[in-house]
């Protein structure tokens, strides 16, 4: 057989007075077969047969040529074959076990010595002396390993126990708790006893631990046997094998000052073997630290040797427990994803629902503290919420259509590219941050409207075929921080999300266009266009030249009858626009539609419309190089058409009562419909007085005519307002600045509208009665509806006129005309009026308090 010559032999078997030999090591010198047999019955000779040819070497020969000890040749030394007995081989193996060592540890599989360790445990588990042990160190533990110990933990596992039934029984333990840090607990109970340790702790590493601070926390159990984790200071022990990553022991009889750490909580502790857990990349799992008393023996290397034998075994039980928390995290996400799916195909649910859905199991998903859905406004490159920042509230199981939602009043928008969610939708990339206000792109404005304090984020882009349509923010893990596992899962649910989002849109835009059929149907029922009669009549009657009184602002409208309205209505626009770009019959046209289009209510009508467009006429026609001409043009059409089919109802009514026109527009829900109702006649055939127009002066057009008429709404009054002060009062407003003109331009629109206030007393009192007959009218349809109105709408409250006129002057008209007269003078007429007007209301308001006093003596 093949062997090396510098290599040592061993014998295997002996059969025929045949010695077969095979080689210890390799090197790099050639193989060659050898055969040993006796010698003409010479002690210390050998017959060495080497490829075919026969050299006989003695046995000073043999060592000399290769280099073999004297102790090795021995054993073939004989004058036969039968010498070398069983006896023989056992007397040398007993005379140098160094030997057998070091062919064991080379030579022997591992499952080998498994087989031989698992009969000798048996073989000694029956007797019951424990032979006596050499001269060397060996541990309690390796003392007594014939020996089942008995210990408080409950295993009775020694050194060399069969790991079969160890598994077996860590099995059982943990088909309850199959969780890593029970695992971990379990097997730290099984090491303890297998080693002879009067006690242990447990430190696990948290998830993601901070390698230059790292902190360890402990385990222990409560009185209903759950683990609970502990910080733990002044561990340093554990700490110290953590950072080496290597066993320690520690004696306390031996002068080594890490000892006088001790271990905290536990008296007589004289021995102390720290392991560290590793998993199979290396990297720090759990600390396990184990003692024993004063009265026992130190730890050996044998036993940091039986640690990490059961080490290896236990992590068969490790890799059990990962894979069902895997398991089980799949099935939670499956879970939640046949509920979106149901959602979907079977409920149909609404955006605000199904967004309510999304944030509740995702921050379930992840164990989030917060949950937040930014959806992306691309024509206006924002990211909003309308629903924000939920926290655990019931399951989400139990979610269905009919459950009210708890919406924010606030519409929650920033632009794209602020803040964390702002970087995620704009780059697409995956955030995952520990410590949010140590990050530059954290925006803590969110924060200071919510008052919430954001610690850690995990923030992921949300996409429907190829495109990101929002950000799913989860804030403030609840243990440690979010880690790889939860960006896997977030990864996959966020693609469920976008299909989710992409039906519900679908959904939402379906209910808005049956809303708006509805609304159609309604308002075609009610409105037509002129006819060809009143379009003759109108033309034939002519366009009056005479525009005397049109361009003063006390101009009083109740003067003229709906016609001549009409008339002077197209006047005032040929004086200020010609008609070089628009169609005279096409213009006409367009205002008998409108007239048409104001209902038939006690303020918000024809009348109104007029008086408004009349007022912001008085303004153009002061200020001619203040606006440019699309812009002069998109204010005074929105003056005219800023109240088309207003139904004498407020916002607020209209959301209340579930009006379809508040299904199709959650903000501004009047002045949007106002605005598309003008669109609406603009389209229509022979109607477009824009026709004329270049594209772009089209475009621009039609966008300043609906910033107009949404300015209309006061909602929207107090912001303008707030920034254009601020902007007057840094002294740094300019007519050369977009937003400084949007801002006025909207400014302007508010004071024509309330212009009313600024009239002289006589039609300012005329005005006021028929604007509380339409209160009065929106208070007794809310008590038909059993509720109850706001003293101001209340009919049976009348004398709450005075006081209500003096609160919306001071609050509203005057502020408004200050800021307008600020950056118009032409415009101060307005605020004189309503001063004058002001101190009429305030006499009346105390005159009525006065009455109200008598009365009550």
């Amino acid at each position: 057989m093949n062997f090396n010559m510098n290599s040592n032999f061993l014998v295997e078997r002996t059969f025929d007075g045949l010695s077969k030999l095979e080689p210890h090591e390799e090197c790099n010198q050639h193989k060659v077969q050898v055969v040993v047999t006796p010698v003409n019955g010479r002690e210390g000779s050998a017959e060495i047969r080497i490829m075919g040819g026969t050299t006989n070497w003695t046995d000073s020969e043999l060592r000399r040529n290769s280099n073999y000890s004297d102790s090795h040749i021995s054993i073939f030394s004989g004058n036969s074959s039968n010498n070398l007995t069983s006896d023989a081989v056992t007397d040398f193996l007993s005379k140098h076990p160094e030997f057998l060592e070091n062919y064991i540890m080379k030579e022997v599989k591992i499952d080998q010595v498994e087989r031989w360790i698992i009969r000798k445990s048996r073989r000694d588990c029956r007797s019951s002396d424990v032979e006596e042990q050499g001269e060397r160190n060996l541990s309690l533990s390796s003392l007594r390993m014939s020996r089942s110990f008995s210990y408080p933990h409950g295993w009775k596992y020694s050194v060399h126990a069969d790991k079969q039934e160890m598994l077996e029984s860590l099995t059982h333990r943990l088909e309850e708790k199959p969780t890593q840090n029970h695992v971990l607990w379990e097997l730290s109970k099984c090491i303890c006893s297998a080693v002879g340790a009067d006690g242990f702790k447990l430190f696990v590493v948290p998830q993601h631990p901070d390698k230059e601070n790292l902190k360890l926390f402990a385990v222990t159990t409560s009185e209903n046997g759950r683990l609970e984790l502990n910080s733990t200071q002044n561990e340093l022990i554990p700490l110290q094998v953590a950072g080496t990553k290597e066993p320690l022991r520690l004696t306390k009889d031996i002068d080594d000052d890490r000892f006088q750490i001790g271990v905290s909580g536990e008296d007589d502790v004289a021995h102390i073997l720290g392991q560290p857990i590793l998993q199979p990349n290396g990297e720090l799992l759990a600390v396990l630290l184990l003692w024993r008393n004063s009265s026992r023996e130190p730890y050996y290397k044998e036993d940091e040797e039986i640690a990490a034998s059961y080490l290896v075994w236990g992590g068969i039980a490790l890799h059990y427990a990962h894979l069902y928390l895997n398991m089980n995290q799949q099935k939670d996400l499956n879970d939640f994803l046949l509920i979106v799916v149901k959602s979907i195909f079977q409920d149909m649910v609404s955006m605000d629902m199904l967004i309510l859905k999304i944030m509740n199991f995702a921050q379930r998903l992840v164990n989030a503290d917060r949950a937040s859905l930014f959806l992306l406004d691309s024509k206006n490159k924002e990211l909003y919420a309308t629903i924000f920042d939920i926290g655990v509230e019931g399951n989400i199981d139990e979610m269905d259509g009919n459950k009210k939602l708890s919406k924010n009043n606030k519409e929650i928008r920033f632009p794209l590219g602020t803040g964390i969610a702002g970087q995620v939708a704009m780059t697409g990339e995956i955030l995952n941050i520990k410590d949010a206000y140590s990050d530059e792109r954290f925006n803590r404005t969110v924060d200071q409207i919510t008052g919430y304090t954001t610690k850690s984020i995990l923030c992921m882009p949300i996409y429907i075929k190829g495109s990101i349509i929002g950000v799913v923010q989860m804030v403030n893990k609840h243990a440690g921080f979010f880690n790889e596992n939860d960006e896997a899962a977030f990864e996959t649910f966020a693609v469920y999300c976008g299909l989710a989002l992409h039906h519900a849109k679908l959904y939402d835009k379906i209910k808005k266009s049956e809303q708006k059929y509805k609304v159609a149907l309604e308002v075609l029922s009610y409105h037509n266009t002129c006819t060809d009669d009143e379009l003759t009549s109108a033309l034939e009657a002519g366009i009056p030249d005479d525009l005397t009184g049109l361009d003063d602002y006390y101009f009083n409208p109740f003067t003229l009858n709906d016609s001549k309205k009409v008339r002077q209505s197209i006047s005032m626009f040929i004086d200020l626009f010609g008609l070089a770009h628009f169609d005279k019959e096409c213009l006409v046209r367009f205002v008998l539609t409108v007239k048409k289009n104001y209902r038939k209510v006690p303020y918000h009508n024809w009348t109104h419309g007029f008086s408004v467009a009349n007022s912001m006429y008085c303004v153009l026609k002061r200020t001619a190089s203040r606006f440019n001409k699309n812009e002069g043009l998109a204010l005074f059409v929105g003056a005219l058409c800023h109240d088309l089919d207003h139904r004498g109802k407020n916002n607020k009514f209209m959301s209340d009562t579930a009006s379809p026109l508040a299904a199709i527009y959650s903000t501004s829900t009047m002045e949007h419909h106002h605005f598309n109702q003008t669109v609406t006649i603009l389209q229509q055939e022979g109607h477009n007085i824009f026709g004329k127009l270049s594209s772009c002066d089209y475009k621009q057009v039609l966008g300043l005519l609906k910033h107009s008429i949404l300015a209309t709404d006061l909602a929207l009054f107090f912001p303008y307002k707030a920034k254009l002060t601020k902007i007057i009062e840094d002294k740094i407003f300019s007519w050369s600045n977009a937003e400084h003109r949007l801002l006025l331009q909207a400014i302007s629109m508010t004071g024509t509208d309330l212009s009313a206030s600024a009239k002289p007393w006589y039609i300012q009192e005329q005005t006021v009665k028929i604007i509380f007959e339409e209160f009065y009218q929106q208070g007794d349809a809310e008590r038909d509806a059993g509720r109850e109105p706001i003293p101001m709408m209340d009919r049976q409250q009348p004398d709450q006129q005075a006081a209500s006129q003096v609160g919306f002057l001071n609050g509203i008209c005057l502020p408004c005309y200050r800021l307008l007269s600020e950056l118009i003078p032409e415009c101060k007429p307005l605020l004189e009026m309503c001063e004058e007007n002001l101190q009429r209301w305030k006499q009346l308001a105390e005159s009525v308090k006065s009455s109200s006093a008598t009365e009550g003596e």
